[in-house]
């Protein structure tokens, strides 16, 4: 709850307080002293409160104040527990609740009002130890943070997918400001943006021989105003090395700023100047495991000294752990290379036998929003997983298919880009040239549930669970043979580069596996009190159909670049058309590894050979 919601809560909290003190207590009784006290010190009434005590009323006034001060505290909340009376002396137990601010933890004890009777009149004892029972003459509270460095997300080998870099913390010496401590807040204010009061809240309830950290800037922003940092004597700024520096995939990994004002309360723990917040990617999405939250502990500290006296309550805070990915760095790199050559394709690679995703490379696309999530058309890429529904109907991959350059289904019109000569091709030489026109041709094959059941076989459009956006593919409701042709040339189907990884992984292993990308921690959010869905189950292939699919994506890779590495690789390339714009599929494997490669104006083969080739060459 944000400061300003929860003093607001107190003051209701006091209204209704008061008119339940005021109401059970009779005149003529320490009561009347101790509710006073209570409720002027919870509404900040110091003189009320003041009023109730045997001391001098401006001393105790300037104490509660402090008090406020000292701890940072957005509200303070009394229960009066119990009131005793022996003769001339009383004894009031009372609970407190103090709100410490910043998404803090409420701080709450149990405290002792001594009471005795003055000139007909019950008065609070006064002493620091009515502040709290541990809190002596000489003595202040002071609240003590410690900020966590932020953790790596790491490769399937433990290996930090970022580089290590600087940010920047401009901190103060509480005990070195004398009488400018609001002077250097104004002049840090007007250069960062931070609320003066905050700032310099944050100094008062500090320990005043420790440095506290108030503010973190990002090389380019520190740069900027480092001339005006310099001019605040005051204030010194040090070079804090954190591991914020993605590597490849970059945007799945994702981008790391400075805290700033705007993204302070946005966070789900107590945070300090710093510590750094994810804008994208992994980073963003486990945010609150990475840096974890910061330890705070309420303290008093010898007023000459400033040595710490006791401890009075710690909150340790969350810990703060590394995330650990399914991502190869040395496929990683192969899909970098394989995507260097072309202006606008992205690649995604996993591997077959478990679903992980070890590589995710783009370029003039993006690694999340279109490797992952974008919603492109399949066209005869989506062959593969209508040949499954084709071969368990009965058609056989050597049935001949003519391959005419038009042709109408239940009205629907088809065209293929080229023709093909020679003999009447069979099933599987029309699905390895992408005959659209002969592929068409066979809706009548094949009954929708069994087209779409084989579309939900091969992962389309099952409701799978990744930490970042991803799209597992839409298959239309097929109302017709013209709906069926649609969807097997692959027209009406919208599939991501990632679904389409898995679809070659299924036929290539033999079984469909939902995608994995994170292996720990379990859940991007460490506070979900919900059960996560189970996970979905892996789907075999009938291994009859497999076999057969095997044989025609063998035929489909065969004679493409593809094949430009060592060893045999198996696939089909596919055509299909976006917004009036030609795209071009690649959908296959070689050993363990699957791919799906996804270009504009660049052969789709080519990229698939140039990423078998490279990560054959890798060491």
């Amino acid at each position: 709850m944000s400061r300003v919601r929860r003093t607001l809560a107190a003051t209701v909290t006091l209204a209704v307080a008061s008119m339940t003190l005021t109401g059970c207590f009779e005149e003529a009784s320490p009561h009347d002293a101790v509710r006073d006290f209570l409720v002027g010190w919870q509404a900040g009434d110091y003189e009320l409160a003041a009023g109730r005590t045997d001391a001098d009323p401006a001393a105790v006034s300037k104490a509660l104040s402090e008090v406020k001060l000292q701890l940072d505290a957005a509200s303070f909340r009394f229960r009066i527990k119990s009131v005793k009376v022996t003769g001339e002396e009383s004894r009031a137990d009372f609970a407190a609740e103090v709100d410490l601010g910043d998404n803090n933890p409420l701080w709450t004890y149990d405290g002792v009002l001594p009471l005795h009777l003055i000139d007909g009149a019950w008065k609070v004892r006064w002493s620091p130890s009515v502040l709290h029972p541990q809190l002596q003459e000489g003595q202040r509270f002071a609240v003590k943070t410690e900020p966590r460095s932020r953790q790596p997300v790491l490769d399937r080998d433990g290996n930090a997918l970022q580089e290590q870099t600087y940010l920047y913390v401009a901190g103060v010496v509480p005990s070195q400001l004398g009488d400018r401590a609001e002077a250097v807040v104004k002049q840090l204010s007007q250069v960062t943006g931070y609320a003066e009061d905050r700032l310099l809240s944050r100094i008062r309830s500090a320990p005043p021989n420790v440095t506290v950290p108030l503010v973190t800037f990002g090389r380019t922003r520190y740069l900027s105003i480092k001339a005006k940092l310099d001019a605040i004597p005051e204030i010194s700024t040090v070079p804090q090395e954190q591991p914020v520096d993605p590597d490849d995939p970059k945007q799945i990994v994702g981008k790391v700023s400075a805290l700033t004002p705007e993204t302070e309360q946005k966070l789900g723990g107590p945070q300090r100047a710093g510590d750094s917040i994810g804008q994208s990617g992994l980073q963003q999405a486990y945010q609150a495991y990475l840096t974890g939250s910061t330890s705070t502990r309420v303290i008093t500290l010898d007023l000459k000294s400033g040595r710490e006296m006791a401890s009075l309550k710690e909150w340790p805070g969350r810990q703060n752990v590394s995330v650990e990915t399914t991502i190869d760095s040395s496929v990683q790199a192969a899909a970098e290379h394989a995507v260097s050559a072309t202006r606008t394709s992205a690649i995604v690679a996993v591997n077959s036998r478990t679903g992980e995703i070890l590589a995710v490379g783009a370029k003039g696309m993006h690694q999340e929003k279109d490797a992952l999530a974008g919603r492109f058309p399949a066209g005869t890429a989506f062959s593969v997983v209508a040949a499954d529904a084709l071969v368990n109907a009965g058609v056989r991959t050597t049935q001949r298919l003519p391959c005419p350059p038009e042709r109408s289904v239940g009205g629907a019109r088809f065209a293929n880009t080229s023709q093909m000569t020679g003999a009447t091709p069979t099933f599987q030489e029309n699905f390895a040239k992408g005959c659209v026109t002969a592929l068409a041709s066979l809706a009548r094959r094949v009954n929708a549930t069994d087209l779409a059941k084989s579309a939900e076989d091969f992962g389309i459009g099952r409701p799978w669970q990744l930490p970042l956006k991803s799209f597992s593919g839409e298959l239309p409701k097929l109302a017709s043979d013209a709906d069926k042709a649609r969807a097997i040339a692959g027209q009406s189907v919208l599939v991501s580069p990632l679904s389409m990884a898995l679809v070659a992984g299924a036929v290539a292993s033999g079984i469909w596996h939902p995608p994995v990308l994170v292996t720990k921690p379990s859940s991007p959010d460490p506070t979900a009190e919900m059960t996560p869905q189970p996970p979905l189950q892996p789907v075999p292939v009938d291994p009859a159909v497999r076999k057969a699919l095997v044989s025609m994506m063998k035929a489909g890779a065969q004679g493409t670049p593809a094949q430009a590495g060592r060893g045999r690789v198996y696939g089909v390339r596919a055509t299909a058309v976006d917004k009036d714009k030609q795209l071009g599929w690649f959908v296959g494997w070689q050993g363990e590894i699957a791919i799906a490669a996804l270009t504009r104006n660049h052969d789709p083969s080519a990229v698939a050979g140039s990423f078998f080739a490279a990560l054959n060459d890798s060491p």
